[in-house]
């Protein structure tokens, strides 16, 4: 048994990261007036609910389901399955889809980027179904991966029967798997910014009929009426009625609110405006980067005597109840010695974060290289190496 090396450093406001966050209870429904049946707000660094409405009641999605379509775009995009240039052909199946569209004729070629666009603008339908076919050869295929990926976010209570979100008896999901897809979108793929908040743009349509031009709107009103509006997605079917994942930044403070089944779009977008003011007026963040140098630790039995170590990852934590953020120490707790072998990459300590005494969080601490254990040639190299430097 080893003892215990603690440090204290108290450290200040610092930049990005993941989360290790203390347990907080989102307020009550009945604190704000919003007035769609199914709410849900949340912060999008470290997933924190601030406040919820039926957020688990199974919903249709309408259009919000192309938060997911997206998410599968970008995840072929970084695969480099796909590129930003290349050449989508449109199907005649793809082209006959109804609702929000661009109208995109049989046969006419689009570039990736400009479908996405297409649907982050203008939330088109065929543009969807068009890149669903090109990434996985048919919708169907292109769906099977919606939910997969659904799967792996923890969204228990999503099932998408289509890429694009129009109406069909089992294709649901809830207010707080919305906003577990939204997160990941915006968390995964910030460069989905750079669509979702253009507000009108053209592209070209070039058919046999001749080359033309078509004007994409942002579906998306609070990009020009709210300030701090990211984006992500609007959605609305008569069955569905007026739905809306809004995200919005406000300094370091990132937020996504989701509305569902609002009775018409006014109320949507207002219903969200309510949800993000509350949530700019309540939160504030600590972050530590944790980019300083951890002093080595010796290794007790191996070919190193010591070996290096380094944080997991950054620390974040979000305050809801108006904390002195300044008061927050940071505690390093390792142990005085490692015992080889020490193998890359597995937990050496942590680095444990407290507010008044109270812990709040916490990193873990890796060792950066490997130790083999000692074996008789090593300890005789070494004692060459001494006596004969």
């Amino acid at each position: 048994m080893y003892r215990l090396l603690s440090v204290f450093l108290s450290i200040s406001l610092l930049l990005s990261g993941f989360l290790y966050p203390e347990e907080e209870t989102a307020p009550p429904a009945g604190e704000l007036s919003v007035s769609a049946p199914s709410a849900l707000l949340m912060e999008a660094s470290t997933g924190t609910v601030l406040y919820e409405k039926d957020a688990h009641t199974q919903l249709r999605p309408a259009s919000i389901t192309k938060i997911m379509t997206l998410i599968v775009i970008f995840d072929a995009l970084e695969k480099g399955t796909i590129a930003l240039t290349d050449t989508v052909t449109v199907s005649e199946y793809a082209a006959s889809m109804g609702g929000s569209q661009v109208f995109l004729e049989p046969g006419e070629t689009q570039t990736v980027e400009t479908m996405i666009k297409c649907i982050s603008i203008a939330s088109a339908n065929d543009a969807c179904v068009a890149m669903a076919e090109h990434i996985w050869g048919s919708e169907t295929e292109f769906v099977g991966k919606m939910n997969e990926r659904a799967k792996s976010l923890g969204m228990e209570n999503t099932t998408f029967v289509n890429c694009c979100g129009l109406d069909v008896n089992g294709h649901v999901t809830t207010a707080y798997d919305v906003a577990l897809m939204s997160r990941e979108l915006i968390n995964r793929y910030p460069q989905i910014h750079n669509y979702c908040t253009v507000w009108m743009e053209n592209i070209t349509h070039v058919t046999k009929k001749g080359s033309s031009e078509f004007g994409l709107t942002n579906t998306n009103k609070l990009i020009k009426q709210y300030p701090y509006a990211t984006g992500l997605k609007t959605g609305s079917t008569d069955l569905a009625k007026y739905c809306v994942s809004a995200t919005a930044q406000k300094d370091d403070i990132r937020l996504i609110a989701v509305i569902m089944a609002a009775s018409d779009y006014k109320v949507r977008f207002a219903d969200a405006t309510t949800l993000l003011n509350y949530g700019f007026g309540k939160c504030q963040l600590y972050e530590d980067p944790n980019i300083d140098t951890l002093p080595p630790i010796a290794v007790d039995g191996g070919t190193s005597d010591t070996v290096t170590l380094q944080y997991e990852g950054p620390f974040r934590y979000l305050d809801t109840k108006g904390a002195d953020l300044s008061a927050i120490t940071k505690e390093i707790q390792l142990s005085e010695k490692a015992i080889a072998p020490v193998e890359q990459q597995t937990i050496a300590g942590k680095a444990v974060y407290k507010l008044n005494g109270a812990e709040i969080g916490s990193v873990n601490l890796l060792y950066s290289a490997s130790v083999p254990k000692a074996r008789f040639q090593d300890y005789f190299q070494k004692a060459l190496e001494f006596f004969f430097p």
